[in-house]
């Protein structure tokens, strides 16, 4: 396959690209244009063929054919100077009357079509059946209209004989007799009544050409006028449904003037259907754009959009959509949402949501998701421990799923129908943290709830209370936590009498507590307390085959938060990933993968790795200079003189030595590229 550079990205460029690109003897091997927005450059990156502003760099890169389309004289005389000599150059003056026999060619077929296309078009709008036959009886044409009242198609009939299509068909005798038949009514095959009238073609020199029918279906028009009856009663059905909904709903017609709205439209903005109806469907907008004509521009639904309404400027949502009938648009129908109304709800449910939070385990050991030899025994010693009223304490890096196991172990313990307590001890005071676990007295301190108050063990009482970042407890905090512990009672706050309690301690923490009780910031007798069932929690590092399932995972959760479609994470992206260390473990990987699914747009499916931060992303391979003896050791900037070879050495062979690239990846000019290749004698 010969190897061809185009040399200019006019109109003759434009051609010659078009040209070559419905061959395959030849492959287009680059487009060289100074200008990179002109024409032929846009369809060679559309193609994803290479693009250049120099020809240099390509004249040698295994070309058989320059075709030179620029029109310049002296580049044509370059090129033939600089070019190998097994390389072919054509001039311009080819390119450009290929390009004009192009244009002509393209010129003369769009109106060869043009004019097909009109009489197809008008043939397929008209609301007559129509059936063309040639002189041999064999069918020319069926228009749409004829398709639907025969129930057939024209490509399954067109070229054979009539009587496949329709056996009753008279237009046989009609090409015979060649006489008009007027306004004849038939039955068809398929039992439908018609009127039809056929008519001979005969040409200007008086020869047969064939024959044509136009019928209209009067059963139709007999369905249409039954249809007719209760076109009324429908009318005022779908109005009663309408101003019956609790939901603010308005209509527009297909012009964006108001047809419809209901009484819970009228609550919301204020406005009476003599403000609206026949109206422009802005008139209700105090801030904002018209969704309803957005809607009509594009046909497309168009949802959750904040604005004001009425004289009052409401603070709405509103979700519009389009009516569309046989493929035409009739109008939108747009539903409001009072913000208000949806923001005392929101503040509904997240009160709902963190009392069930404070008092529930929504995970179960299902949900943690892993497949690793390292999570199937952090796994099997969680389920063991669930079965004992031992004190399990999880052990792992911030961000390991900690909180997932304490959920689960007390799902799967006899406890799970109590109550289960979360604590983080690191988020409170020591003094505020001491009230909420043991709780405190009728005027313990200022502020005190009359009556006192329970603390968190009395509230676990009979369930399980999670104590995370047990690390973090004061030494005093720890004497108080261990005597609990030890006595299985509290003591409230500005109070004297114990009280007993039955609580199963599931405790977490990221500190190392052995180095810790080293350094004397936790206490020996605690640790041994807590340390009697412990279960460390790996980090990704050490679980990295679980990192496709993980993230999978983490798409579909996304997926439901975000009102997304994404299907999967590609491969590259995927092994990307697994050469990141993690720091943050789950907790940054769903944010490394949440954060490039809001990015995505819509109608991607696939996690590729554009999508993923810089930080990821443009990880490149290390580059390292290592020292083995003093007399390695060399000077600074000889050392960084080395790296920068190895690095643009790097960069170029993975851009297979195209200058251009290279400089666009390094972020340098060409120019610039040029020097440090020369510089480093990398050429």
């Amino acid at each position: 396959m010969k190897q061809v550079l185009i040399v200019g990205g006019g109109k003759g460029g434009t051609a010659l690209f078009n040209l070559l690109q419905e061959t395959r003897r030849m492959n287009i091997k680059a487009v060289v244009d100074l200008d990179l927005t002109a024409p032929a450059i846009q369809l060679a990156k559309n193609a994803r063929i290479p693009v250049s502003a120099n020809w240099k760099d390509w004249i040698f890169d295994d070309v058989d054919i320059i075709l030179e389309a620029t029109g310049v004289e002296s580049v044509l005389d370059e090129i033939i100077d600089i070019r190998p000599r097994k390389t072919v150059v054509v001039p311009g003056s080819v390119a450009n009357i290929i390009s004009e026999l192009l244009y002509e060619k393209e010129f003369l077929v769009e109106k060869v079509k043009s004019q097909a296309n009109r009489l197809e078009l008008i043939l397929n709008h008209i609301h007559d059946g129509m059936i063309v036959i040639d002189k041999n009886e064999k069918v020319e044409l069926l228009n749409k209209r004829a398709e639907r009242i025969l129930n057939k198609k024209e490509n399954d009939y067109k070229g054979k004989h009539i009587y496949d299509l329709l056996p009753s068909s008279r237009l046989p005798n009609v090409l015979k007799a060649q006489r008009k038949e007027l306004n004849q009514k038939t039955i068809l095959d398929n039992g439908k009544k018609v009127i039809s009238t056929r008519i001979p073609i005969i040409s200007k020199t008086g020869d047969l050409v064939g024959a044509f029918a136009v019928f209209k279906d009067i059963t139709e028009v007999v369905k249409l006028a039954e249809e007719n009856t209760d076109l009324n009663e429908i009318k005022t059905m779908l109005e009663a449904i309408i101003k019956s909904s609790d939901e603010a709903i308005s209509v527009v017609d297909e012009k964006g003037n108001g047809l419809i709205i209901n009484p819970a439209y009228t609550r919301i903005t204020g406005l009476t259907e003599e403000d609206v109806i026949g109206r422009p469907a802005t008139v209700d907008i105090a801030e904002g754009e018209s969704v309803h004509l957005k809607v009509l521009e594009t046909r497309r639904a168009v949802r959750g959009v904040h604005m004001k309404v009425g004289p009052h400027n409401k603070e709405v949502i509103v979700n519009v959509a389009p009516i569309i009938v046989q493929g035409k648009i009739k109008g939108s129908v747009g539903v409001l949402h009072d913000v208000s109304e949806i923001q005392l709800l929101t503040k509904e449910l997240k009160r709902a949501r963190q009392i069930i939070r404070n008092l529930e385990a929504r995970y179960t050991f299902d949900d943690i998701i892993g497949s690793s030899s390292e999570m199937k025994l952090a796994l099997e010693q969680a389920k063991v421990g669930a079965k004992t009223p031992a004190i399990v304490l999880l052990r792992g890096e911030s961000g390991t799923g900690k909180e997932l196991f304490a959920h689960a172990i007390h799902n799967e313990s006899d406890r799970k129908h109590n109550k289960f307590i979360r604590v983080n001890c690191a988020a409170l005071s020591e003094s505020l943290l001491e009230s909420e676990l043991f709780g405190y007295e009728e005027g313990a301190f200022t502020g005190a709830k009359t009556g006192g108050k329970k603390g968190f063990f009395e509230e676990a009482n009979g369930g399980s209370i999670f104590l995370d970042e047990i690390g973090e407890l004061s030494l005093t905090m720890q004497a108080k936590l261990l005597r609990v512990l030890q006595e299985r009672e509290v003591v409230r706050v500005g109070g004297s009498t114990p009280i007993s309690i039955d609580v199963r301690v599931i405790a977490a923490t990221n500190v190392n507590l052995e180095k810790a009780i080293m350094n004397r910031s936790f206490r020996e007798d605690l640790y041994y307390r807590l340390n009697k069932l412990p279960i460390t929690v790996p980090a990704i590092k050490e679980r990295l085959s679980d990192l496709p399932e993980l993230i999978q995972h983490i798409i579909h959760k996304m997926n439901n938060e975000y009102g997304r479609n994404v299907g999967r994470i590609s491969t590259k992206a995927t092994e990307q990933l697994t050469k990141y260390h993690w720091p943050g473990n789950v907790r940054e990987l769903e944010n490394v993968v949440s954060r490039a699914m809001i990015f995505m747009d819509n109608t991607e499916e696939v996690l590729d790795v554009k999508h993923l931060p810089n930080m990821i992303s443009n990880k490149q391979e290390d580059v390292s200079v290592s020292v083995t003896t003093d007399e390695d050791i060399m000077k600074l900037q000889d050392a960084l003189d080395n790296y920068e070879k190895q690095y643009i050495n790097m960069a170029f062979q993975r851009c297979n030595k195209n200058k251009t690239k290279t400089a666009k990846e390094l972020q340098i000019s060409v120019r610039n590229l040029y020097y440090k290749l020369d510089k480093y004698n990398l050429e």
